[in-house]
């Protein structure tokens, strides 16, 4: 039975985690999104259309504009799992007239881990004088 119920549990956290990361996925900003879309030559647009709005906008010596997006996210991973054994006696003299019922011995425990890592990405795209993508860059980091 506790076996039963764990894999309960597992399935039900898997199914709840995949919910959360689903809603994202379609919108997530990632590296491999920024290697396969982006473009030397893209307009702002085009930009905006595939990466949204910058979290940044700022220009460079020459006023051109620099577009930055910083995204940073945390996850937190956990399992914790309940059980317990138990055993229960009953016993009695019937041929007497006594009938007595007995307690037994029992185990209940918990046990639990977490984890809890971080992601950043940073993307930054240069414009040219005609706000055309003329360089970008990124960079990533997990811990």
């Amino acid at each position: 039975m506790a076996i039963i119920s764990a894999l309960a549990a597992s399935c039900s956290a898997q199914y709840h985690a995949e919910q959360v990361r689903g809603a994202k996925d379609g919108e997530a900003l990632t590296v491999g999104r920024v290697q396969r879309e982006i473009r030397v030559g893209m307009s702002g647009a085009e930009v905006a259309a595939v990466l949204g709005s910058p979290n940044i906008v700022s220009t460079d010596e020459k006023r051109r504009e620099v577009w930055i997006y910083d995204k940073v996210a945390t996850e937190t991973i956990y399992s914790e799992s309940r059980g317990g054994i138990g055993t229960l006696v009953l016993g009695g003299l019937v041929g007497a007239g006594l009938l007595a019922a007995g307690g037994g011995a029992g185990f209940a425990g918990e046990a639990g881990a977490r984890s809890t890592s971080q992601r950043t990405l940073t993307v930054i795209i240069k414009f040219d004088e005609n706000q055309r993508v003329r360089d970008f860059a990124y960079h990533t980091s997990r811990f």
